[in-house]
């Protein structure tokens, strides 16, 4: 019998964590395969389709979503242990059925907003950035921009430390604490959990399906296609609604695109930014745009001491767990 999906630090995790601090030392890399080549694309939400499923309890989007991810999470340990010397522990592993915001559980929510009598109905999920500071600080490269235009965190190698949700000017990735590689090294020091968000189901468009969202929408509100296409589809759209597009430039452009019969000054005034429920403020500046390398190197210098002193015991624990997991399936046999 096959034992319950528990996290897997493969050798490639542990690889490529020796090699986040190997670098920073100085240390010369093996040079890796290059990722096959995929089409980048985009995606397209229109709101003056999305009516916000308003005759269900849960919009489509969002149902489709929390299904197609219901098991991405592992079980979250009993005793979560305390950060130091933070103190702040997120557990939303008995939350799961929130909607109305970000969760760890729940990647994208629809936000209502009222204007001049007129309801806007705007699903809000990650951006997928096209030159996105969280992947660019994250010092383990858990965080990582695909050739495809999906923005997305491994939760094999991620520590939950938090910057990438620290660099995103809409603070989407929301942390899963007492899950993951930190459990594994140091849980008291290293990070606090792992970070969780919408990576434009990625694994589906690996095998030639929609995104759970796109797919679901009733009224097709939501697009995913050629960035070219897509950008010119917003374009055709924002001119026959004389409206608005949000996404091209905001945080130095994104692979998500808004269109809008109403301005984006008006709906980000109809929302009050709070935890896991991001605003749309018009022309966001990318943060660290001029600062990257040096970010990075600053931010994880911290961590690689103390990575350094755990990386030996991630390592003896993923041979012990290797060694388990053959024994089982030789006395399955």
């Amino acid at each position: 019998m096959k034992e319950k999906k528990d996290f897997n630090i493969s050798r490639r995790s542990f690889l490529k964590i020796s090699a986040g601090a190997a670098a920073l030392a100085g240390v010369p890399l093996p040079k890796t395969a290059s990722a096959r080549t995929e089409e980048q694309l985009s995606t397209l939400i229109d709101l003056n389709l999305c009516d916000g499923c308003v005759d269900r309890k849960v919009p489509a989007c969002v149902s489709a979503c929390k299904a197609i991810n219901k098991d991405k999470i592992p079980p979250v340990v009993k005793n979560i242990p305390e950060p130091w010397p933070r103190k702040t522990i997120e557990d939303w592993s008995k939350k799961q059925d929130v909607t109305n915001r970000l969760t760890p559980y729940n990647f994208i929510y629809v936000h209502n907003a009222q204007i001049d009598g007129k309801t806007i109905f705007a699903p809000r999920r990650c951006m997928h950035c096209d030159n996105p500071a969280c992947a660019t600080i994250c010092p383990f490269s858990a965080n990582s921009k695909k050739k495809n235009g999906a923005v997305v965190i491994d939760q094999d190698l991620c520590f939950g430390g938090a910057k990438c949700k620290d660099v995103c000017p809409w603070e989407i990735p929301q942390r899963q604490s007492g899950v993951g590689i930190y459990l594994h090294v140091l849980p008291g020091f290293m990070g606090n959990g792992v970070m969780y968000k919408c990576d434009l189901c990625n694994e589906r468009l690996k095998e030639g399906k929609l995104p759970g969202c796109v797919e679901a929408c009733p009224r097709q509100a939501l697009l995913i296609g050629e960035r070219k296409a897509i950008e010119k589809i917003a374009d055709e759209r924002a001119r026959a609604m004389n409206g608005f597009i949000y996404g091209k430039a905001e945080n130095g452009g994104t692979s998500t695109l808004y269109v809008s019969p109403v301005s984006f000054e008006q709906i980000n005034k109809t929302m009050e930014k709070k935890p896991g429920q991001p605003d749309m403020k018009p022309d966001v500046v990318r943060r660290m745009a001029t600062t990257d390398p040096l970010g990075k190197a600053v931010l994880a210098a911290p961590l690689l001491g103390l990575a350094a002193a755990g990386v030996a015991g991630a390592h003896n624990w993923f041979t012990r767990r290797k060694n388990l997991v053959k024994k089982e399936e030789e006395n399955n046999d």
